[in-house]
C-alpha cells in the first residue's frame, strides 16, 4: 500500500537508530471531507488513510521505520493509473465549449491508453487556500483513445475545485487517480439504451455511445435525451449531430431556459422548453423501438426525479443504472 498522506518521508533519509525515528511526524494525515469526492471510490480516501496507518501501526510496533521506505518504493511509476496512488499527467490543450465549461486534454506515452472501461470515472486532486480537495470527472475520449484523454469540467463560480481549475493551462501537470465505477455494457447486451442525463451528465453518455456506433456488429438502439439550459449551452454539438445521423441513435434536447424554438436550426425543432416530465418521458419511452435499459446522468435531484418517473411508468429498478 503506497502511503498517500504522510507528512513526510524526511526521517527515513537518515536511517539511524529505531528508537531515534520521529514516529508521530510518519503518522499518515487522517483526510478531510474536501478530500473525498463522495463518488464511492473503491478505494477511498478513507480506506487508503485506514490502509496506511495500519502499516504506520506495524513498522511503529516493530520499530522499523524500513517497513515505510519499503511500501514506498513498492509504487510502479511505470504504470499509467492507479486507485491508491495520484498520477501526474500533463495538459495538451485546453478547448471553451461554452461560456463555463471547458474541455481538457491530457497526454499520455505514444500508443498507450488509460485502459478504462465504459463510464468509469477519475479523481483529481487540487489545493485551494491551503485545503486538499478532491473531485470525481468522468472521461469522454473513446476508452480506446491513445496518446491522451479528454475530460469535460464545468467550471462553478463559487466553487472550491473550480478555484483551482481555472488555473489550469497547457503545459501544467495535473494528479488524478482511479479509475472507479463503470457501466459492464457489452455489444447487443441490451436492445435499446435510454440515455436521462442533465449538463455534464453527458460525460459517461458519450463513451457508451462511441462504443456502439463504432462498432459496426453493434446494433444496439439508443435514445439520447439530454438537457441543457439553452441551445448555446450544449457542450459536444458537433460530436452530438454526427452521432445523430446514425440510424440507431436518436437524440432528445429540453432546455430548461430557451424561451423559443423558433430560432434554432431545424434539427432542433423538436426540443422540448421546460425540464422532462412524465408525459414527456412517457412519449419517449412509447417511441423506443425496443423494451429500453435507462441510464441516468445528472444532480441528485435530477437523478431522483427520473428514477421516479421511470419506475411510475413501468420500469422497474433492474433495469435502471445511475453513475
Amino acid at each position: 500500500m503506497v502511503a498517500m498522506f504522510y507528512k513526510t518521508f524526511c526521517a527515513l533519509q537518515v536511517m539511524g537508530e529505531p528508537e531515534g525515528t520521529d514516529w508521530q511526524e510518519l503518522r499518515p494525515v487522517e483526510p478531510t471531507p474536501a478530500q473525498c469526492c463522495g463518488s464511492g471510490c473503491s478505494p477511498c480516501v478513507y480506506d487508503i488513510y485506514q490502509a496506511d496507518l495500519e502499516l504506520w501501526e506495524k513498522a511503529k510496533d516493530r520499530g522499523d521505520p524500513q517497513i515505510l521506505r519499503r511500501a514506498k518504493d513498492k509504487e510502479n511509476p511505470s504504470v499509467l493509473l492507479s486507485s491508491e496512488a495520484f498520477r501526474d499527467f500533463k495538459i495538451l490543450s485546453v478547448e471553451q465549449e461554452t461560456e463555463d465549461t471547458n474541455r481538457y486534454r491530457f497526454q499520455l506515452p505514444p500508443g498507450a491508453s488509460l485502459g478504462l472501461n465504459l463510464g468509469q470515472h477519475l479523481v483529481v486532486r487540487g489545493r485551494v487556500n491551503g485545503l486538499d480537495i478532491q473531485r470525481a470527472y468522468t472521461p469522454i475520449s473513446s476508452i480506446d483513445a491513445k496518446g491522451y484523454f479528454d475530460v469535460l469540467i464545468k467550471i462553478y463560480e463559487h466553487g472550491l475545485m473550480s478555484q483551482y481549475i481555472t488555473c489550469w493551462r497547457e503545459g501544467d501537470s495535473v494528479s488524478w487517480r482511479g479509475p472507479f465505477g463503470g457501466f459492464p455494457y457489452k455489444p447487443k447486451m441490451f436492445g435499446e439504451l435510454l440515455m436521462l442525463c442533465s449538463g455534464t451528465g453527458l460525460a459517461p453518455m458519450i463513451p457508451i455511445l462511441t462504443s456502439v456506433t463504432d462498432n459496426e456488429d453493434d446494433e444496439t438502439f439508443v435514445t439520447l435525451v439530454v438537457c441543457f439550459r439553452t441551445f448555446k449551452h450544449i457542450y459536444m454539438k458537433n460530436f452530438l449531430q454526427e452521432q445523430a445521423r446514425f440510424w440507431n441513435i436518436r437524440l432528445f434536447y429540453v432546455f430548461s431556459q430557451e424561451q423559443s424554438l423558433e430560432n434554432l436550426p431545424m434539427s432542433y425543432k423538436n426540443s422540448k422548453i421546460g425540464r422532462i416530465n412524465s408525459t414527456f418521458l412517457e412519449m419517449v419511452l412509447g417511441t423506443c423501438r425496443r423494451k429500453p435499459y435507462t441510464l441516468i446522468c445528472g444532480s441528485v435531484s435530477f437523478t431522483d426525479d427520473m428514477i421516479h418517473m421511470v419506475n411510475e411508468l413501468g420500469h422497474n429498478k433492474d433495469s435502471i443504472f445511475t453513475f
